[in-house]
């Protein structure tokens, strides 16, 4: 019987809406270096862009089937990390299971190239433009029986940025506490008491988190807020804070699939969409998404002059992912065909759980 452990994949985001102010720039020899640096990584990430984007969408439409009627809040770069540095430790079958998982050719990009891709769009999401926040990271929790690869831990420091840490599995209270505070603290508060009911069998947990913090490029008014109706479902209205602003926002409206799309900017080079189909058009609209769709808005969208209202929102989302990864793929790392012996220099490791 293999081993297994928890995978946690998490998302903490906060959406500003104070004005920041962009840090000027300095020409110098210095500042010369860092653009022909940045250039070289934008460059190595651009392959794995469109990837990146169609595991999104199809994760999205996976989703959307297992919780329909419900709010969907996920990170898909948080998914695509966490598997893609699994895969630095998975072997035969369960390596290319992962990665075609993730919706790369194989035949088109090497194991080597994607671990490079991903270790520069953390480089580059850790380092944004002025005016957001952004802060990416991952993390292992090991109990001090389970001694990994060296090359392992080293390949994944270097290209993931990976923190290990030793933890007492068989003291639940004490491992949840660790690996709660460690979680709540990365997240700015954002994520407290992640993990509860820790079965005392683990012997390993991974965790990735993404927060993203941004100030609008036009800010709302705090003054101009006021209640508005939002309706949650056809039967369901409340009364819910609106921030309010007129003037020319990016806009168009999509007849084919009967949606109007606004895009906001963040200071910085981040983007906000916001999609608002026509009454009894949202199914149709999250079972046709695809990059190719967002790439076309992106083509047609005209200035124009917007009276926009934005509720104040908190949502929140919570899945076991193993049943939803094996639907696109990625199914021997559950199992006990998994061969993850890259990791320990054994295939005696599956993973049990991935929320």
């Amino acid at each position: 019987m293999k081993t297994t452990f928890y995978m946690s994949l998490l998302l903490a985001g906060l959406h500003a809406v104070a004005h920041g102010q962009l840090l000027p720039s300095h020409h110098n020899g210095h500042d010369t270096n860092e653009h022909i640096h940045h250039a070289h990584e934008a460059v190595a990430c651009l392959k794995l862009v469109p990837n990146n984007a169609d595991f999104a969408f199809q994760f999205f439409k996976e989703i959307t089937l297992e919780a329909p009627n419900k709010n969907i809040f996920f990170s898909p770069v948080s998914i695509s990390t966490a598997f893609a540095m699994l895969a630095l430790g998975a072997r035969s079958t369960t390596q290319t299971q992962i990665l075609e998982g993730l919706t790369f050719n194989l035949t088109e990009i090497q194991e080597k190239e994607i671990q490079e891709g991903f270790h520069n769009l953390i480089h580059m999401l850790s380092h944004p433009e002025g005016g957001v926040q952004l802060n990416m990271g991952n993390a292992i929790f090991l109990t001090e029986k389970l001694k990994p690869l060296k090359k392992f831990l080293d390949d994944a420091k270097a290209l993931y940025q990976l923190e290990a840490f030793t933890t007492d599995f068989n003291n639940p209270m004490e491992a949840e506490k660790q690996i709660n505070d460690y979680i709540e603290r990365k997240t700015h508060g954002k994520i407290a008491d992640l993990v509860k009911d820790m079965d005392p069998q683990t012997v390993m947990l991974l965790a990735t988190f993404v927060f993203f913090k941004g100030s609008w490029e036009k800010p709302f008014k705090p003054e101009h807020t006021e209640e508005r109706e939002f309706f949650v479902d056809p039967e369901m209205t409340v009364k819910v804070p609106m921030m309010h602003q007129t003037g020319r926002f990016d806009l168009y409206f999509d007849e084919e699939l009967s949606c109007t799309v606004v895009r906001l900017h963040y200071n910085g080079s981040a983007t906000a969409f916001l999609v608002l189909p026509a009454k009894g058009k949202m199914k149709q609209l999250e079972e046709t998404l695809v990059k190719e769709t967002v790439q076309e808005w992106s083509e047609h969208l005209f200035q124009s002059l917007v009276s926009l209202y934005f509720p104040k929102f908190s949502i929140s989302g919570s899945y076991e992912i193993t049943n939803t990864l094996s639907k696109m793929g990625i199914v021997d790392v559950f199992s006990d065909q998994a061969d993850l012996s890259g990791i320990t220099g054994t295939p005696d490791l599956k993973v049990s759980k991935g929320f």
